[in-house]
């Protein structure tokens, strides 16, 4: 546990004290960083090794200090320290359960300011003071946190209402208007992107046509004013607002700019536009297309969705069905590719585009599209590989091009 401990504290000096890391080398903390066949400078290393690309190339140089060896400069890699997928975990723990490690409270050893004391699955965690946290004389919160598990947002919205929870983080939809004057309802933003998945290897959406006509059809702005009610903005494209691009000050969507107009005025044209391509297709008002099911997972707003999105694409001809299932079981489906069309969503890790780009790589962990396309997966890697602001940005916005050349998503809003 102290081990963890003094990791922890490794990391926080690592973002702190690190300012360059991949083309050029610095050292300015007690971390460092060195490229590929450089030494990092100051009195945190020896020279760095030549790169092995089948190595991990992190290692303890001593007590307080952590070398990274990149292959290319990585402009979030300081971002990256942050993000919970690198948060350190016990290595004998991890080698001693496997990946049963991480669903049981004895096992479950973290580094954070409390620490699991109890876990019963679909009831509640109970959270301790971690008493070998680097930090705990500082800490000043309760000691003691329970979190309660329940996907239901009525269910949810009563237990705080009756003091039987402090905080919720979900509400059902059709109270928000009702709530949105109170002073425990609290708005806060996220960058992210709720969109529907595509199955682009089951009819009828193995044709681009197709994709294209749905993602036309769907009225955002009735879905974000009549749904979502809490200042969500229809999406006309798939990477967040609220990412950086190269130019100091811009934004990755201002300069990418839209794939189709997502505002209200343009529905009328947009659906015309959507009934020509599906004829194109050889779907003239819908004649021919088979029953369509929507997969989404329990949620008054997901399921409000999915009946807006069923009366959108009906429009087009389709008969749409939509099925429910609980979070667990829907991940799987999605991931598994057994559906034809579902509701999917995500959030970035990072401020950086690529954190929504590279999950559409063929065979990717996140391509629930189960689309592939060399000339992306080529880009993507291009990206990964570039130091040079400018390039990656460039390269990026032609990565998104092509997710819109083929239309394997259909955006719903930021």
């Amino acid at each position: 546990m102290k081990k963890l401990a003094l990791v922890l504290a490794v990391v926080m000096v690592l973002s702190l004290g690190l300012t360059a890391c991949g083309g050029s080398t610095s050292s300015t903390g007690t971390a460092s960083s060195a490229p590929a066949g450089s030494s990092s400078s100051g009195s945190a290393s020896d020279a760095a090794p030549a790169y092995n690309p089948d190595a991990l190339q992190v290692k303890a140089l001593d007590d307080n200090t952590l070398q990274v060896t990149l292959t290319a400069r990585t402009p979030y890699f300081l971002e990256l320290t942050a993000f919970p997928a690198y948060a350190p975990v016990q290595q004998a723990t991890v080698e001693a359960n496997g990946e049963a490690w991480a669903v049981d409270a004895a096992t479950y050893i973290g580094n954070g300011p409390y620490k699991i004391a109890e876990w019963v699955p679909s009831s509640h965690i109970t959270m301790v003071k971690n008493e070998n946290y680097w930090n705990v004389d500082s800490l000043a919160g309760p000691d003691t946190l329970q979190f309660t598990l329940m996907e239901d947002d009525a269910a949810q919205l009563t237990a705080f209402q009756s003091g039987e929870l402090d905080f919720i983080d979900a509400v059902p939809n059709d109270e928000i208007d009702a709530l949105s004057s109170t002073p425990e309802f609290y708005k806060e933003g996220q960058i992210g992107t709720y969109y529907v998945s595509y199955n682009t290897q089951a009819a009828p959406f193995d044709d681009p046509l197709v994709r294209q006509a749905f993602t036309l059809a769907v009225d955002r702005d009735y879905i974000c004013k009549q749904i979502g009610k809490s200042g969500q903005i229809p999406a006309g494209a798939f990477v967040s607002e609220g990412l950086s691009d190269a130019a100091e000050g811009s934004s990755f969507r201002e300069v990418g700019g839209d794939y189709y107009d997502p505002t209200a005025g343009a529905n009328e044209a947009n659906l015309a536009k959507a009934k020509e391509l599906l004829a194109e297709a050889g779907y003239p008002n819908g004649e021919g297309l088979p029953t369509i099911t929507y997969l989404y997972n329990e949620g008054t707003a997901h399921q409000q969705i999915g009946e807006a999105l069923q009366q959108m694409w009906g429009q087009l001809g389709a008969t749409v069905t939509l099925e429910s299932q609980e979070w667990a079981t829907f991940l799987n489906t999605r991931k598994s590719g057994d559906y034809q069309v579902a509701r999917n969503g995500w959030l970035g890790d990072y401020n950086d585009p690529i954190s929504f780009l590279d999950m559409w790589i063929t065979g990717g962990g996140n391509n629930d599209a189960q689309w592939s396309n060399a000339e992306f997966d080529s880009l993507i890697k291009q990206i990964k590989s570039s130091g040079d602001a400018e390039a990656r940005m460039e390269m990026m916005h032609q990565a998104e091009d092509i997710i819109f050349d083929e239309w394997m998503l259909c955006p719903i809003y930021y």
